[in-house]
């Protein structure tokens, strides 16, 4: 991985972009904070996968698709977020993708992730999700 940093008219475009994002996800936008987050996305430099504001601009895009049910779009970021640097081990990347993995019926791998989510983060990381996921965990693993 890279240990450039960003230029700061980069660095801090990104942050607006996010920021936007974030404040219309906040108010349940999804689809409009992920054009702000796609915006995000296109100035990151090439290759993208090898910048930390990948990881993180990925993963809000992930989240805001799962939020609106857009499974193939959360699952295409969050693959390629686990790509990019301190993703792996990441308990709320790991959650999400296995959310979406599930939801789409892979339940192997739904398991494999959500596992990871469970190891990085605990049963405190599936507090505020849906308990399907983490029921669906315990029907894979002995938790407790």
């Amino acid at each position: 991985m890279t240990t450039q940093e960003l230029s700061p008219q980069v660095h801090e475009a990104i942050q607006r972009f996010c920021a936007d994002g974030d404040n219309l996800a906040s108010a349940g936008k999804f689809k409009d904070a992920i054009r702000a987050y796609n915006r995000a996305w296109a100035i990151v430099p090439e290759p993208k996968n090898e910048w930390n504001a990948s990881t993180w601009i990925l993963g809000a895009i992930g989240d805001s698709a799962f939020l609106s049910g857009y499974n193939t779009s959360a699952r295409e970021a969050l693959e390629y977020a686990m790509t990019c640097p301190e993703a792996v081990g990441n308990p709320f990347l790991h959650l999400r993708l296995g959310q979406v993995l599930l939801n789409i019926e892979e339940h192997d791998r739904a398991a494999d992730e959500l596992m990871r989510a469970y190891m990085a983060g605990g049963e405190e990381v599936f507090a505020s999700e849906d308990t399907r996921y983490l029921s669906f965990l315990r029907t894979r693993a002995a938790l407790d």
